[in-house]
């Protein structure tokens, strides 16, 4: 996959990865490039590359989602990056309505997203699909209970995907960052990734036909730790209960 003369849709493109994407597709010779999100938060941003073209999304809305599709039919690379937060567990939350709402946007907005831009990929002679995840996606982090979880879901429906749309070519890559420095990671403490590195690392992934990208230090070692011994992987993000906002550091 290429990124000179494609068209590719973004979601979630005025927050901090997700504007990095449109502007590293800019610069990188896309041809034209949908930049989706809530109306709120286009509102926020102050300028846009030459070639981007601002559209209203609500991932949970299926009627935004609709209308959309019929604004971009030649999509060839559809990037799921929308996504939202709650710094909570699952026992101490004071209900279940910040896990739904993160399930319904982190979850089956991704999935709601792949199945509307699906016919127009295969259309368009296949191209790829981007769904953004979290290295949280790997083992639950419990401070993140829900998210983390929304997020591991994410994962299996991403491998889902792949698998039916390996017939029509369309390339699927699941990317797992670690914590970047954005707005919705404000109030977490720690070192933090630069947006426009992640987004220049998902860009590479792409083009180098990667189907899993972890981008940024602590998400590679991460990557290999749950893959070498999953129980160290899993007692190491159980120390961050519920109440720690901080990142955890690599182990020498």
């Amino acid at each position: 996959m290429q990124i000179i003369g494609c068209v590719p849709i973004v979601s979630g493109a005025a927050g901090g990865i997700g504007n990095a994407l449109v502007k590293k597709l800019a610069e990188q010779g896309a041809s034209c490039i949908y930049c989706a999100d809530l109306p709120s938060k286009l509102a926020k941003v102050s300028s846009w590359p030459e070639k981007a073209v601002p559209l209203e999304l609500d991932v949970t809305d299926s009627k935004s989602i609709s209308t959309l599709v019929k604004q971009c039919g030649k999509v060839d690379i559809l990037i799921n990056n929308a996504a939202i937060l709650e710094f909570s567990g699952f026992i101490q939350m004071p209900s279940l309505k910040g896990a739904r709402a993160q399930f319904e946007v982190n979850f089956w907005g991704y999935l709601a997203m792949c199945r509307a831009f699906a016919p127009i990929l295969k259309k368009n002679g296949g191209g790829a699909i981007i769904n953004v995840l979290s290295e949280a996606a790997w083992v639950n982090a419990p401070f993140v209970g829900a998210y983390s979880a929304s997020k591991a879901a994410a994962w299996s429906m991403t491998q889902g995907i792949r698998a039916e749309l390996r017939e029509q070519k369309t390339h699927v890559l699941a990317v797992f960052p670690s914590s970047t420095d954005t707005e919705m990671l404000a109030d977490l403490d720690g070192e933090k990734e630069n947006p426009e590195e992640v987004a220049e690392a998902i860009l590479c992934g792409l083009q180098k036909d990667k189907d899993e990208l972890s981008v940024g230090r602590h998400a590679k070692y991460f990557e290999k730790l749950t893959r070498s011994d999953p129980k160290a992987a899993e007692a190491e993000f159980a120390q961050f209960l519920p109440g720690t906002a901080a990142i955890p550091d690599i182990e020498n």
